[in-house]
Formats: structure tokens, C-alpha cells, sequence
């Protein structure tokens, strides 16, 4: 998995969380604590505490390059990922119409919604709804067969 920004793309590790149960030093409030989803620090081992950190610094430099990039660009971005969600559910054995139609209207929504805003990426936005609406009628056309 991977979040991109302005910067590229950075390779994101699933985060498995440890239960609290199965935590050495667990004690209720820490355990408390942890299911607010903010960590205790003081209940952490040194590795632990270092990877915390690491690990807010590089969401920190991440929140920098997401709030250094033109908001369109972002948008953009999320755009074509709801543009590639239809393609999958279009493509897919058998196809998922109703989640294909789900995507394609959020995409719709936000192009036509947003008209003018997009900057750059707007003409492929358009092109891209177009393709999937299209796309959509054609592969409806050819299951009804």
C-alpha cells in the first residue's frame, strides 16, 4: 500500500495492532488509554517509543507535502482513485454494477460539482467520467446478451 503526495509515492506498512490483552505491561490504564487510540508513552519500551515517534515525524513531514500541494492536485488525485474503484468493479467476473454506479456517480459529483476548480487534471477528469459512463453502458449491453 502505498499514500501518495507532492512528493511521490511512499510505501505504507500495514499497522497490526497489538491487542491489549496480549501486551506484556498492560496495565487498565494503559489499556484504557490504548482504546482511545492515544498511546501512552510512559507504558512503552524504548523500540516501541522510538517507532512512535518515527512514525509521527513521518506523518508530520507527510501533512507538510499534502499542505504544500495545490488543493486541486489533491482532489485530482482522490478522483482518479474513485475512477479506478469503478474500473475494478466494471471489470470484475461478474461485473458489480451497482458498486461500478456508485463510483461513477461520486466521480460525476465531484467533476461537476467542482467544474472549473480542478485545475490541470480537470480535462482528464472529464475524459475519464466519460470513459467509465460509457464503459459502464457498453458492458451492461454485452451481460444483457
Amino acid at each position: 500500500m502505498s499514500l501518495w503526495t507532492p512528493g511521490g509515492e511512499h510505501p505504507v506498512e500495514p499497522n497490526e495492532p497489538t491487542a491489549p490483552e496480549t501486551r506484556p505491561e498492560t496495565t487498565p490504564s494503559a489499556a484504557a488509554t490504548a482504546d482511545e487510540g492515544v498511546p501512552n508513552l510512559e507504558d512503552l519500551s524504548p523500540e516501541e517509543r522510538a517507532q512512535v515517534e518515527a512514525m509521527a515525524a513521518e506523518m508530520e513531514e507527510v501533512r507538510r507535502q499534502i499542505a504544500s500541494a495545490p488543493a486541486a492536485d489533491v482532489v485530482a488525485n482522490h478522483a482518479m482513485g474513485i475512477y479506478e474503484l469503478a474500473a475494478i468493479h466494471l471489470t470484475s467476473e461478474p461485473p458489480k454494477f451497482e458498486e461500478a454506479q456508485l463510483a461513477i456517480d461520486a466521480l460525476a459529483a465531484l467533476v461537476d460539482a467542482l467544474q472549473g476548480r480542478l485545475g490541470q487534471g480537470e480535462p482528464t477528469l472529464i475524459e475519464a467520467r466519460q470513459q467509465l459512463q460509457m464503459a459502464f453502458v457498453q458492458r451492461r449491453g454485452q451481460t444483457a446478451d
